[in-house]
């Protein structure tokens, strides 16, 4: 995840108006319950493997595991594989990793995350540690264990509506910040490789939802200023559902500037107006958590509460639908 924020005006180019897409918010539905002891285990397997950064052995192997535990949770998965480049020129092997739920339906909603995480702790004041590469336990493996759990529950209770759920390759390899050049298009790579290249020819679906730092202990999710641009019905009802179910403390009425994330390339690029669900800090001039982009950023800063409020109030969402 990275930490450039951007004016709504880098949206220009955005073809569709801000207008209501139909949520049936008043739908009443038998929701799942989701298990936050199940998503907590996932996030501590990819852990497990190491930092999973493009060209490494731990990425490699905890790709494999994804793919087989979605499989196992009756998707049928798709893995898209491809080449991007990195800032500093070299070639970096990604693997989108696609699961599609109900593939047969028309109606369709998007969910994903990212699941690579930071090669560089560029945030960290140990000079020494700044090129160790990061364990990414909120940033990166948090947003793909709720959605696994997610996956595990669509996979025994169907609801309604087709669903796919994407974990986009190399979005976290981006320029470091010390490096003061703000190239936007540095970050989120397996997002642009998939948008230039759709996994179905004409793929759509009725909106997106993202996540990312998810995890941690007491964390606030603001609405994010791109988020209310794209989807400002689907942002609002969102955090509508999460009040409604008594996590408040997390879903606060606070507004976070723009973030430059997948869901800014899956609005404008893959043509999908989506939203951002991701972790807020008043506090911090960089909007995050202190571990962010640091070696603190492990599995100890893992809070299975935090994990229970956003993957129930996505997953009532999925099923009001």
């Amino acid at each position: 995840m990275n930490k450039i924020k951007i004016l709504t005006v880098l949206i220009f180019s955005l073809i569709f108006s801000y207008c209501d897409i139909p949520v049936n918010e008043n739908k009443k539905a038998e929701v799942p319950n989701f298990e936050e002891d199940s998503a907590y285990n996932y996030i501590a397997k990819q852990v497990s493997f190491g930092p999973r950064v493009p060209n490494t052995d731990a990425h490699e192997k905890c790709a494999i595991f994804l793919e087989k535990k979605m499989q196992s949770f009756d998707a049928e998965v798709i893995i898209q594989k491809g080449f991007v480049t990195k800032y500093d020129g070299v070639k970096l092997e990604i693997k989108n990793i696609i699961a599609q739920f109900a593939p047969e339906k028309k109606e369709r909603i998007l969910l994903f995350t990212h699941w690579d995480s930071r090669f560089i702790a560029d945030q960290c004041l140990d000079s020494n540690q700044v090129k160790v590469p990061i364990d990414g336990a909120n940033d990166g493996a948090s947003g793909v264990g709720v959605l696994m759990e997610i996956a595990r529950i669509i996979g025994e209770h169907k609801p309604d509506i087709g669903v796919d759920i994407i974990f986009f390759d190399a979005e976290d390899q981006g320029e470091p910040s010390f490096l003061n050049k703000m190239n936007e298009k540095s970050w989120c790579l397996g997002t642009q490789y998939w948008c230039n290249n759709l996994h179905k020819k004409n793929y759509s679906a009725k909106y997106g939802i993202s996540l990312d730092m998810v995890g941690s202990k007491n964390a606030k999710f603001a609405k994010e200023d791109n988020s209310r641009y794209f989807e400002g019905y689907l942002t609002k009802n969102i955090w509508k559902i999460g009040q409604e179910l008594g996590y408040s403390e997390y879903f606060i009425n606070e507004l976070q500037k723009g973030i430059l994330h997948d869901h800014v390339f899956v609005s404008q690029m893959g043509g999908i107006r989506s939203v951002l669900i991701v972790e807020y800090s008043s506090h911090n001039k960089n909007g995050f958590g202190d571990f962010w982009h640091t070696h603190n950023d492990n599995i100890d800063v893992i809070d299975k509460n935090t994990l229970k409020a956003v993957g129930q109030t996505v997953l009532t969402a999925i099923y009001r639908e």
